[in-house]
């Protein structure tokens, strides 16, 4: 299915923005002018985002390359660029792509080469991983990946680290080699200090990587490298985050349940650092708004299905909301469609702002990070777009730095 979708209709008479809502006077719209003011502070923060309009916090783009039934990975990597140029000029503060393998319906596999990809098409947007899942790579290689990206976008690059392999354990084994699938845990604080070496190009005298140098780097003159993210979705990675005075991501969207404990424990263990002087967590969130609500729970049925499948060995495309309301569900499957929906904020725009807002109340988050899952490319630029709209964020072109 075509990943281009009808965005001339009207609503309430106005004239609607290709990118997902009516347009508003930008001399009426207070969300573009903060952001306008934003984009020229020469000293951006390159952590802590601005929320605009109404949102109760910053709101960002997790990105998944979803695959549709019907569709191919070249139409869901423009799709991609899309909600990216689309982020960009609604005032959305960053756009992450997660590692994903051997999964049909995700198209992520490769997050470094879609990021290079993303920054030609924006030029204010932060663009990062989310994550990099560090088992799978030699720590170089990612310093190596990131400092490009960074030489690519300066200032606009985050790298966010995950420990899970992104993957099932036999195609784990195929990425990290023979003997790599049962390292312990303390491998990975070991790993992340490693990356951090060759990001700082400081490894001390002696140690046998010193004059081993991540290129681009700082060994070629002073030079900014992306802020570090931990992501997780158990207190392993939060309290390590804390540790480190590091900023965190929790997988809400697919681990609810430990969202509240892991936060505890990341804002109870943080210390600050040259960093972080204070906590910053943001959530990953499934959300996704449509015209109508049952449009919504339709296209949100469908990324359930798709997900029942893949935790049941099958993985595949995600299917059309069409294949979704025929499928017979067994009881224990209906189960856990019904509580993996419970999960997914879904609905008009006002009904998913109002559980936004909601979510944020409960969790304390400092942002919130929007995946959408949907069968069509339309359907998740559709969402961005009024998500947007419901928070009364910007709707121009943005003039950048």
């Amino acid at each position: 299915m075509s990943d281009t979708g009808d965005t001339g209709r009207r609503t309430g008479g106005q004239p609607e923005d290709p990118r997902g809502g009516p347009v508003q006077d930008p001399v009426q719209d207070p969300g573009r002018a903060a952001v306008q003011d934003l984009v020229q502070d020469p000293v951006r923060d390159p952590i802590r985002g601005t929320a605009l309009g109404e949102a109760p916090v910053p709101l960002s783009v997790l990105d998944l390359v979803t695959v549709g039934s019907g569709s191919t990975a070249h139409e869901s990597l423009r799709t991609s660029v899309k909600i990216a140029r689309q982020a960009e000029s609604r005032g959305y503060h960053r756009h992450w792509v997660a590692e994903h393998h051997s999964m049909p319906g995700v198209a992520s596999s490769s997050p470094a080469v879609i990021l290079a990809h993303l920054a030609a098409y924006t030029s204010r947007l932060r663009l990062g991983s989310g994550g990099v899942m560090l088992p799978n790579h030699a720590p170089l290689a990612v310093a190596e990946q990131f400092g490009t990206l960074e030489a690519l976008a300066p200032g606009r690059i985050d790298l966010g680290l995950g420990r899970a392999p992104g993957t099932d354990p036999r195609t784990a084994a195929a990425l990290r080699g023979p003997g790599r699938l049962d390292e312990a845990a303390d491998e990975f604080p070991r790993r992340l200090a490693e990356l951090t070496r060759f990001l700082d190009d400081d490894f001390p005298d002696g140690h046998p990587y010193s004059r081993v140098h991540a290129v681009p780097g700082p060994v070629q003159g002073p030079a900014a490298r992306p802020p570090l993210w931990l992501l997780g979705s158990s207190g392993f990675s939060a309290r390590l985050a804390g540790e480190l005075g590091l900023p965190f991501a929790y997988a809400h969207h697919f681990s609810a349940a430990g969202t509240l404990p892991a936060l505890e424990l990341y804002r109870e263990s943080f210390r600050p650092s040259a960093v972080l002087d204070a906590p910053y967590a943001l959530i990953g969130v499934s959300a996704l708004a449509a015209d109508t609500g049952a449009e919504a729970r339709a296209q949100a049925l469908a990324g359930a299905l798709a997900m029942l499948r893949l935790r049941t060995g099958r993985p595949g495309l995600v299917p059309t909301p069409e294949e979704a309301a025929a499928y017979d569900f067994s009881p224990p499957e209906r189960e856990f469609v019904d509580s993996w929906l419970s999960n997914i904020v879904h609905g008009t725009a006002d009904e998913v702002r109002a559980g936004l807002d909601a979510l944020v109340a409960r969790t304390g988050a400092d942002e919130l990070m929007l995946t959408a899952s949907a069968h069509s490319g339309a359907a998740r630029i559709r969402s961005y777009g009024l998500v947007a709209n419901a928070y009364g964020m910007p709707t121009e072109p943005l003039t950048t730095r």
